[in-house]
């Protein structure tokens, strides 16, 4: 379950460096307009605070890749405690996404899912 565990949170950590990507490198252009659905104008506007929350996704995805190579080379404690602290982190995100936008479902979904399923089964893998 640890296996499982550290896969799920890893590909967890590979959607947040995308959502870097596109919060802090790409957020005007028309495709990453598209997927969050702002104008011109309004990616423009709030183009600085893009750049900051991606880094705060990037920051949630080397905890967690750090956590899962300190995991691999045997340092389990540590590693499981940088895993669940950066995906705990990303699982929180995704529910105040959800609960602070109607039309943000998809995106909590895609935001949430991997890394709450990687910490519940780190979670029992830790515990046998």
């Amino acid at each position: 379950m640890i296996a499982i565990g550290l896969t799920l949170t890893g590909l967890a950590a590979l959607i947040h460096v995308g959502i870097f990507f596109m919060e802090s490198l790409a957020w005007e252009s028309p495709r990453v307009r598209r997927i969050f659905g702002t104008s011109e104008e309004s990616a423009r506007a709030t183009k600085l605070l893009a750049f900051n929350q991606g880094f705060y996704n990037l920051f949630l995805a080397v905890a967690v890749v750090v956590g899962i190579v300190l995991s691999i080379i045997g340092h389990q404690a540590v590693g499981a405690t940088l895993v669940f602290v950066g995906a705990g982190s990303m699982v929180a995100a995704a529910l105040v996404l959800l609960c602070s936008s109607k039309g943000a479902g998809i995106a909590a979904l895609v935001q949430g899912l991997l890394p709450a399923f990687g910490i519940i089964a780190l979670a029992i893998g830790v515990g046998q």
